[in-house]
């Protein structure tokens, strides 16, 4: 359930091939900065706006955004004043970057949507997720130990200091939500607000809380 193939359709981003390297989607964390500096100059239908930025000219950008490099945007994406991209940002077709929203080292998959007061970093957004206003992704643990993704039943180790979520195609994101280091989210599943998310959440479920998670089925 916390495999790339078990979390994503990569027909939906950029990063296909890239990611078809792994078998878990933090693997992949490490190289989005050479990844995305490779990909930038094939592509043919974007621009280079500034130095290691590349924009599809459908997307629409705030005067007020700022866009570091490496990233790039793809077609039809919305990125909105105040917007803050700190680089090793890979931003699918049809997202949303909202006010205050701040970005980094992350994969959006196509449909993303981080609309309002959001933070993003070292973390894979799914295909058509959503982050509700000012949920966001913790990426280090308070006591600066290495992440582990785990639940009830298994352990595993990542080797990562800095990991945020990894949140399958279609999650909902509850408005006010902390996704803890080494989240992992399944496909189609929804977090209510004000929630506090550790550990694999199973897919097609709703989660109440930590101990009251139900299935859709």
């Amino acid at each position: 359930m916390v495999t790339i193939n078990e979390l994503y359709d990569l027909d939906h981003t950029l990063a296909k091939e890239y990611l078809q390297r792994f078998t878990y989607p933090w693997e992949a964390l490490k190289g989005i900065h050479d990844f995305i500096l490779e990909l930038g100059p094939t592509l043919k239908d974007y621009q280079e706006i500034q130095p290691q930025v590349w924009v599809h000219p459908d997307a629409v950008l705030a005067p007020t955004a700022y866009l570091g490099a490496p990233c790039i945007i793809g077609p039809r994406t919305e990125v909105r004043h105040g917007a803050f991209i700190r680089g090793n940002a890979l931003v699918g077709a049809d997202c949303v970057v909202g006010n205050s929203v701040e970005l980094k080292n992350v994969i959006l998959f196509d449909h993303v949507q981080t609309p309002h007061y959001n933070y993003v970093g070292d973390s894979i957004l799914g295909y058509y997720s959503h982050m509700g206003a000012g949920s966001i992704t913790s990426n280090v643990k308070s006591d600066k130990t290495l992440v582990v993704v785990k639940d009830k039943e298994e352990t595993i180790e990542t080797g990562l200091k800095k990991m945020g979520a990894m949140l399958g195609d279609h999650v909902e994101v509850g408005c006010n939500s902390v996704l803890n280091p080494g989240t992992v989210i399944g496909v189609d599943t929804n977090i209510y607000p004000l929630s506090r998310v550790r550990g694999i959440i199973p897919a097609h479920s709703i989660y109440k809380d930590a101990e009251n998670i139900v299935s859709k089925a």
